[in-house]
């Protein structure tokens, strides 16, 4: 058998001579690198990357053998039993009834009370001197999982002390009584579950919109963001953030003495305009009676 070129390189003179030749660059190709048979051995995927098969059936000490451990006779060793299954009589939705129903018009508010704010303020995790939105609560880990927005709530009111400028979807009227009384200002905006994801990933300004005229005292130029908040499109949610006694940011759209409903007019806002009825001028001959 012709020896191979891995075992003619091997020689002294050869190498010798090719390496003067060849030169350094080519040397690895020409030397390919070995690993012992221990590194290969222990190579392993990730843990959670196999899941290892349950061979049912294969004796004891298996801890699934015998019964394959769906246990001893009955219908759930022989079979399959559906959901619900109540022993073949008649089924408890059927009995009972279902009762209730789910409210698709609900929202889900996080609740975030005043004194957690002002212990995150005494801790440094918060910055009384900027505005506090949505983006700072939920970076500061102030508040998490919100879904469609947070609702600021008066516990711990008597702990306020700076005063604050704080943008949140809902506000209490004593909470609002409290930072206003500590010098602070509460305003509320809209945002939906899609625009708090962009916020807190700071795809989107959590302050401004094309409708909002929001001004706070140490809040920077709306920036160059890639997606805008959106404004509120529902008669419930419009009627809502034109209420000045909730501090909503479409207040400034409502004249003096106008209400915040689109539907109920304001009494003595609107002009009444009497229908004239016309009477049809009567002939002397129709106006007999024979």
């Amino acid at each position: 058998m012709p020896p191979t070129i891995q075992r003619v390189l091997r020689t002294s003179w050869v190498s010798t001579q090719l390496s003067s030749r060849i030169g350094p660059p080519y040397l690895p190709f020409l030397y390919p690198p070995y690993r012992s048979a221990s590194i290969l051995a222990g190579l392993s995927d990730n843990p959670s990357a196999y899941h290892k098969k349950i061979r049912r059936g294969r004796g004891p000490s298996s801890g699934k053998g015998k019964t394959s451990g769906r246990g001893h006779k009955g219908q759930k060793q022989h079979g399959k039993v559906p959901r619900g299954f109540n022993g073949g009589q008649t089924p408890d939705e059927v009995v009972h009834g279902v009762r209730g129903f789910e409210n698709v018009f609900s929202v889900d508010m996080k609740p975030l009370n005043l004194e957690k704010v002002q212990s995150w303020i005494e801790q440094g995790r918060l910055d009384p001197s900027k505005p506090i939105t949505i983006k700072e609560l939920a970076k500061s880990r102030c508040v998490a999982g919100v879904k469609d927005g947070v609702r600021l709530l008066a516990k711990g009111s008597e702990k306020i002390t700076s005063p604050l400028n704080i943008i949140v979807s809902r506000a209490s009227a004593s909470a609002i009584a409290a930072i206003e009384a500590a010098g602070g200002s509460v305003t509320t905006r809209y945002y939906t579950p899609q625009s708090i994801i962009r916020v807190v990933k700071g795809e989107t300004d959590p302050i401004h919109s094309l409708q909002s005229q929001i001004a706070i005292e140490g809040q920077s130029e709306p920036g160059n963001y890639l997606k805008r908040l959106p404004d509120p499109t529902s008669r419930k949610d419009i009627e809502y953030y034109r209420d000045p006694a909730h501090r909503g940011y479409l207040s400034y759209q409502l004249e003096g003495g106008q209400g915040p409903s689109l539907f109920f007019k304001t009494p003595g806002t609107g002009t009444f305009v009497a229908k004239r009825v016309k009477k049809k001028a009567i002939s002397a001959a129709e106006n007999r009676m024979w």
